[in-house]
């Protein structure tokens, strides 16, 4: 990327990790801003509208990452990458389930980091279709163009990856989809995660479609919606 690519916030106690993800993101162009804790990182964030935002789960404090994230989630769709510690998987889990669009494990590579930030980033931020087309599936539209999902005609909040998740699946109708297919689609051949990230986001997906999203599981082989 070259200069002034935007704004990343970074939310982490520890100044020498703080510093180190600032480095590395300045290194490419981006404006850093750092916060201490979750209030400090909910004011900045809500001050500077940034690109991003990477979030450290175990903040100081009675204003963890989770809840940090869950607050973002419940106000706008900036997107979060998570920063959790090797053996907090239950961490990555709740993470997933209330928007994060990605996680990085402590001890990590700063340059995955920035590899990873730049992924989303060309996710979210790639060019409108050149047709937006809405897909019917069940009770369900999915907008491509506006970026909505609704159900009854009434708009349902999805984070940025289960939307396109959902996308891809109503593009696919009628196909049963691997996981590997899921990911690799939906996240894309960089994504260094597992494949217990499809199904948490499957989960998602279904609990806040409920009964109008015809989301069946294909044992020994993935997903098939419709």
């Amino acid at each position: 990327m070259g200069a002034d690519t935007g704004t990343i916030v970074v939310v982490e106690d520890d100044p020498n990790i703080a510093d180190l993800v600032d480095l590395y993101l300045r290194r490419e162009g981006f404006r850093v801003l750092q916060a201490g804790d979750g209030e400090g990182g909910l004011e900045v964030v809500e001050r500077e509208r940034p690109k991003l935002v990477v979030l450290d789960v175990g903040l100081p404090g009675h204003v963890d990452g989770l809840e940090v994230c869950r607050r973002i989630r419940a106000k706008r769709q900036t997107p979060v990458l998570m920063l959790t510690a090797r053996d907090g998987e239950i961490d990555r889990v709740l993470g997933l389930e209330l928007g994060a669009d990605d996680y990085v494990t402590k001890p990590f590579s700063p340059r995955e980091l920035v590899a990873r930030v730049k992924a989303i980033l060309r996710r979210t931020e790639g060019p409108p279709p050149e047709a937006p087309e809405v897909l019917t599936v069940g009770r369900v539209e999915v907008d491509t163009g506006r970026r909505e999902a609704r159900v009854d005609g009434g708009v349902v909040a999805l984070a940025t990856r289960e939307f396109d998740l959902l996308s891809f699946l109503a593009g696919h109708e009628g196909l049963a989809l691997s996981r590997r297919q899921l990911l690799d689609n939906v996240w894309g051949p960089d994504w260094y995660g597992d494949e217990r990230t499809v199904d948490v986001h499957v989960r998602q997906l279904r609990k806040k479609l409920r009964d109008a999203l015809p989301l069946a599981t294909v044992w020994g082989v993935g997903y098939r919606l419709g």
